[in-house]
Formats: C-alpha cells, sequence, structure tokens
C-alpha cells in the first residue's frame, strides 16, 4: 500500500497545467527549461515561473522523426514533438526557452526549436574542473540574467538572486529529504513513486505549495515507518540507479521492469533523481550570487564533462549510504556520452565497489519490454542468490 499523498502529488502535473495557463492569462513569465545545468534561481529572480519541458513520453517522437532522424536520443525527439505538435502546455505557455551545450543531438534540435519560440543557450565548458571553467560558467550565468532582463523589462537584483537561491535549496532540502527516506531497510517508498515525487517538481507552478507537499509526504512515510509499513520486503535486493533521467510515459520502464522483478530501486543517481540535489549553492551573504550559483551547478557530475570522476564518487556514496545490493546502469540509445561511460562505471562498480552491474539501453517505446524484462529477471535472480550465499 502506497502512502495515501502520492495521488495528491500525481495529480499534480494536471493541475499544474491549468496552473501555469492561468498565470500566463494574468501576465506572468514563464521560462521553460531542459536540463539539471539550467539555473531556476534566475528565472525566478527575474519574476518568472521556470518549468521543466524534457519528454519523457513516445507519444511525440513520431511527429519529431519527420524532421530529426530517427537514431537520435528519444529524449531529444520527444521534447522536440511536444514543441512541435502543442501537447505539451507547459512549452505552450513558455515564454522564453532556455537552452544549454550540453550534448550535439541537443545543440542542433535547438537550432531547430529556436524558431519556435525565443531561446537563451548557455554554454557549458567541456570540464568542471579549474578556475577557466568556473570563469566562463559564471559569464554564461550573467548572460541568462541579462537575456531576461531585456525580454522581461526587469532587473535581476542580487537581493532577488539571493531569495530565490534560498527558495530553491529549501526545495533541494526537501526533496533530499524525502529521498534519503530509502536509506532505512527495508526501503519506505517504491522507486516509481520516489521517481514521481522527484520528477514531477520540475512542473510546480508554485514553489512553496510544493515544498509543503513534500514535507508532507515525508511526515506521512515518517508516519508509517513508525508503524512498521514498507514498500518492500527487508531481503528484496536494493538497487542504485544511475544512467539517463527518467520520467513517466515511456521513461519509466525500466523502473517498473524492476520492481515487477522484485528489486528495490532505493536511490536514483540521475538528473531527475540526486544528482541535481547533492550539493546546495552557498548563501553567503558576502559572495557574488552569480559566482554561487556557476559552482553549484558546474559541480553536476553529467557525463557531458571530462573528467567525470564526481559521477563515480556520487555512485559510491549513494552505494555506501543506501546499502545497495547492485548498481543498474540506464542508458538511452544514442546518447553516446552515457553509453561510453558506461564502460568506465561498470569498471567501477565491479571492481571498486564489489557490486553486480548491468547496463540497459534502451528508449522509451514497448518493442523491447520483454527482452527488458528478461534481463532484469534474470539478473535480479544472480543477486538473491549471492545474497543468499553470502
Amino acid at each position: 500500500m502506497r502512502p495515501k499523498l502520492m495521488e495528491e502529488i500525481e495529480a499534480l502535473r494536471g493541475l499544474n497545467s491549468v496552473k501555469i495557463k492561468e498565470a500566463h492569462e494574468n501576465g506572468e513569465k514563464v521560462v521553460g527549461m531542459y536540463c539539471v545545468f539550467s539555473p531556476s534561481e534566475i528565472a525566478i529572480a527575474a519574476g518568472a515561473i521556470p518549468v521543466t519541458l524534457c519528454g519523457t513520453t513516445q507519444e511525440p517522437i513520431e511527429a519529431a522523426e519527420r524532421e530529426l532522424p530517427r537514431n537520435l536520443c528519444p529524449l531529444i525527439k520527444s521534447s522536440y514533438g511536444f514543441a512541435i505538435t502543442d501537447k505539451c502546455p507547459y512549452f505552450y505557455f513558455s515564454d522564453v526557452l532556455l537552452a544549454e551545450t550540453t550534448c550535439d543531438g541537443k545543440k542542433k534540435m535547438y537550432e531547430l526549436m529556436g524558431e519556435i519560440k525565443p531561446m537563451h543557450i548557455m554554454n557549458l565548458p567541456q570540464t568542471a574542473e579549474g578556475e577557466e571553467s568556473l570563469t566562463f560558467w559564471e559569464n554564461e550565468m550573467k548572460k541568462f540574467k541579462e537575456f531576461l532582463e531585456d525580454e522581461f523589462k526587469v532587473e535581476v537584483t542580487d537581493e532577488k538572486l539571493r531569495d530565490a537561491i534560498k527558495l530553491m535549496n529549501r526545495e533541494r532540502i526537501a526533496m533530499r529529504r524525502l529521498h534519503k527516506l530509502n536509506a532505512h531497510k527495508p526501503a519506505p517508498i517504491s522507486g516509481m513513486d520516489m521517481m514521481v515525487a522527484q520528477w514531477l517538481k520540475g512542473f510546480n507552478v508554485d514553489r512553496e505549495e510544493g515544498i509543503k507537499t513534500i514535507e508532507s509526504l515525508i511526515e506521512e512515510v515518517e508516519e508509517r515507518m513508525g508503524k512498521g509499513i514498507f514498500a518492500y520486503k527487508e531481503d528484496a535486493p536494493r538497487i542504485v540507479l544511475t544512467g539517463c533521467p527518467t520520467g513517466v510515459g515511456g521513461a519509466d520502464k525500466l523502473v517498473r521492469a524492476l520492481e515487477e522483478a522484485g528489486a528495490s530501486i532505493v536511490a536514483f543517481e540521475n538528473c531527475t533523481g540526486y544528482k541535481g540535489l547533492d550539493v546546495l549553492v552557498e548563501e553567503d551573504e558576502s559572495a557574488d550570487p552569480l559566482h554561487s550559483l556557476a559552482k553549484k551547478y558546474l559541480s553536476t557530475p553529467c557525463s557531458c564533462m571530462t573528467p567525470n570522476n564526481s559521477r563515480l564518487d556520487l555512485i559510491k556514496r549513494l552505494a555506501d549510504e543506501y546499502s545497495a545490493d547492485a548498481v543498474v546502469d540506464l542508458t538511452w540509445q544514442a546518447c553516446h556520452t552515457y553509453a561510453i561511460e558506461s564502460f568506465t562505471v561498470k569498471k567501477f562498480v565491479e571492481e571498486e565497489l564489489a557490486l553486480p552491474f548491468i547496463q540497459i539501453e534502451t528508449d522509451y517505446s514497448d518493442s523491447d519490454t520483454g527482452q527488458i524484462k528478461t534481463r532484469v529477471e534474470a539478473f535480479v535472480e544472480t543477486i538473491q542468490m549471492n545474497k543468499v550465499l553470502a
């Protein structure tokens, strides 16, 4: 039995689609964003509502493939498909779009999408290491601030930025507290529910209400834990899921397959999970807020960075803290950076952490659902056998 509040959280996407329409009609500005590198704080400081636009469903991909190659990442095709079909209210009501140069596929897709709505592109350094990269990224933060000031005819002050930083840090802290509940053995929240709760935060029109909802969910789950109510049995294999972002509607099929096989997904390392929550923005009143934002966002351990050793560090911390029995790596087809980095992750997990590892490469369609189910069931059975032998 799942927490009762999850039904309310699942309804948030539909409810917020109505709220975003009302906000637009009331003259409020909306900034559509596609990546965990996107600084929501700057949009909030400009008086706008930041919303997540990444596509996670198969539905709009057919339309996208009329203009984009078929052998392209499903996240890119889904995102573009929603843009050209007007089936996403969050895109439709976005006044401007924020893009980022995380991968070549996105960069070229953004060229086409930029013909639909006003777009600002933040050029991401190729490495997170060194003062040169930090200075470059801080300058990109400044350019985005100036873009919004020009588009919305507002002034983004340091005071407004600091207030936005505090708000987003509070959201991160609440989401981090929720995620860390699953460090308990057995886990009190299913992987699907955890994924939904964290994924839907990007659609919150009212961030304060979103924070309150998550805090209420934490209270309910803690009460259930006190009564001995958990999502899994204590011997369920505990999985850290790493790799590409997940979401409802097609991008969740591996999560479903693992849970149906009896595994407990206790931690999501990916962009829609813990990756963006791990580091807070410094709230030092004497520091330049753009500098503080640049430091936080540049610390994101994404596979587009080289080297990306911080991803391995995060996987190790999650595996230790959440008592993981195995690591599963999800890679979307044609996501070259994650596909190549999977070799490094596999070696690290098996040799350094001494844990079982499997990579699943797939897309948003259901064409390989049976194959994934078979592979996952065999993997989970192996973990269970190892636990018995240990």
